[in-house]
């Protein structure tokens, strides 16, 4: 498997891993991603942005994911309170494709994450999902984030968490 940012070749089958999580979602009662969100120009706009990222196994997409570290507006208020006030990456549009389901790559792709942001001195992981999301939960606090509060995306409540990265001890300048 190999995790890389991806590229207007793959919106095809970055597209194709959206919809069927969108029906997946949609038949485990849970009403995310129902409005046509995300769709082409969200993806067209995380590529050329350079947030997006895609999981390949033969050169096949089975996963896709947004990174940002420029914040998010949304999350400046939040009924609760997030872990810390230092600079933060935060994931959207997470999915993988329903073949992949169940062998742990929403951890694998987590953890990558996870490296990627300490390789850029952030310490810090915020993500929003909603509540019936039963398995985006279940993902997040298996990985180590902790729930903060409701936050409000597009006039709907959604979920809060936030993971801590460890931070390695600056060295020591004296003999």
């Amino acid at each position: 498997m190999k995790f890389r940012q991806a590229g207007t070749p793959d919106i095809r089958q970055m597209l194709m891993i959206i919809e069927k999580a969108r029906k997946s979602l949609k038949q485990s009662g849970v009403d995310q991603w129902q409005d046509g969100y995300p769709n082409r120009k969200d993806i067209e706009d995380d590529i050329a942005a350079h947030n997006a990222y895609v999981v390949t196994e033969n050169d096949i997409v089975i996963g896709i994911v947004t990174v940002s570290l420029d914040g998010e507006d949304d999350y400046s208020s939040i009924q609760g309170s997030w872990k810390s006030e230092q600079a933060y990456a935060v994931i959207h549009r997470m999915a993988v494709d329903d073949g992949h389901k169940g062998k742990g790559l929403s951890s694998e792709i987590i953890k990558t994450i996870a490296e990627l942001c300490m390789s850029k001195g952030v310490y810090s992981i915020r993500v929003d999902t909603h509540e019936q999301n039963v398995a985006m939960n279940t993902v997040l606090r298996k990985n180590g984030f902790e729930y903060c509060g409701i936050v409000q995306v597009d006039n709907s409540d959604r979920v809060a968490y936030e993971k801590l990265l460890p931070q390695l001890p600056k060295p020591s300048l004296t003999p």
